[in-house]
């Protein structure tokens, strides 16, 4: 491992100044860093440790929840008004990692994790753009089941690996950024980039910024919410086509709907199309997979990959068909 420098932030100020001192990275659980590190991906001057910022999970006045950067992922998942407002999110978070990586696994950490590819992580045989922009990517004519089938690009086809992130895109989360500048907010949504041909820049994240909560709106439908994941085997694989759902039926029709993919895109995908297709139709079958259709219309596989395109239409169709059973 590559030497480096740390210290220990006592508040997001301190970190800010910690960080204009070098090259350097915020060290929340480490649980995608120090691999990240260990195989000379990334290699900072300094690191800083975040882990004293706010863990606190607290209620908002209007009745939605501020999730401090430092929040482990087993407190959000196991915390009273998470499980009873946003179930889906409790449950991607249980569906994303063993108990020993959820318990280390903190709200900024893991919204910042970085592609699981295979040939992102083979820095000494693989050419990939993330990595080094310019090189070429090795997946695109290399094995392929894993990757993207939307929103790719000639530079790059890998996924985004958060499980956690795909419920925050559905609930329409708040990122709250802080840096030298001050403070903004970034809808999750617009938070992670599409690859383009600048796969390295994976969101929109300032130098030095720092995440210090993320919010979720109050969603009185979210109540009646879930997250599917589909993957090879049953416990801590990452997706092959994830799907957070959330919807809202009044006398049989379809008042508002929230849907979100995993496995498939370089970000969480926000399935916008599906969305705007199913409001005010009926809540059946043939709708869900009419919106389905269309929300995979533009898809576009690769040599090993294919069947994710029917899987993740099947997944969404399935997903809201039980969602509607159980708002009957």
């Amino acid at each position: 491992m590559i030497p480096f420098s740390y210290a220990r932030a006592n508040d997001a100020a301190a970190a800010l100044q910690f960080f204009a001192n070098g090259a350097a990275k915020y060290l929340g659980g480490g649980t995608n860093l120090v691999d990240l590190m260990r195989e000379t991906i990334e290699r900072p001057a300094r690191l800083i440790d975040v882990t004293s910022l706010s863990d606190s999970i607290e209620e908002t006045a209007d009745g939605g929840i501020v999730i401090g950067g430092a929040a482990r992922n087993t407190a959000i998942a196991e915390h009273r008004l998470i499980r009873t407002r946003f179930p889906l999110l409790s449950r991607a978070i249980v569906a994303g990692a063993s108990p020993q990586i959820r318990n280390m696994a903190t709200t900024a950490g893991n919204v910042l994790q970085r592609t699981r590819c295979a040939y992102f992580y083979d820095n000494d045989a693989a050419r990939c753009n993330k990595r080094e922009p310019g090189q070429g990517c090795d997946a695109i004519e290399g094995f392929n089941r894993y990757h993207a089938i939307l929103g790719a690009s000639s530079a790059c086809i890998a996924t985004h690996p958060s499980d956690m992130c795909v419920a925050l895109a559905a609930l329409d989360a708040v990122v709250y950024l802080q840096g030298t500048e001050g403070k903004r907010t970034v809808p999750l949504s617009d938070f992670h980039r599409l690859p383009g041909d600048r796969p390295d820049i994976e969101t929109v994240m300032r130098p030095g910024e720092l995440i210090t909560a993320v919010e979720l709106p109050p969603k009185p439908m979210a109540v009646n919410s879930t997250y599917r994941k589909v993957r090879d085997r049953a416990s801590y694989a990452f997706a092959l086509v994830s799907v957070a759902a959330a919807i809202k039926i009044e006398a049989g029709v379809v008042g508002d709907v929230r849907i979100a993919l995993g496995g498939v895109a370089h970000k969480p995908w926000r399935a916008m199309k599906a969305e705007a297709a199913l409001r005010g139709q009926p809540a059946t079958d043939v709708s869900f997979r009419a919106a389905a259709e269309l929300e995979l219309a533009d898809a576009k596989a690769q040599a090993h990959n294919a069947f994710k395109v029917e899987l993740a239409k099947r997944t969404i169709a399935a997903v809201l068909t039980d969602l509607s059973g159980d708002a009957a």
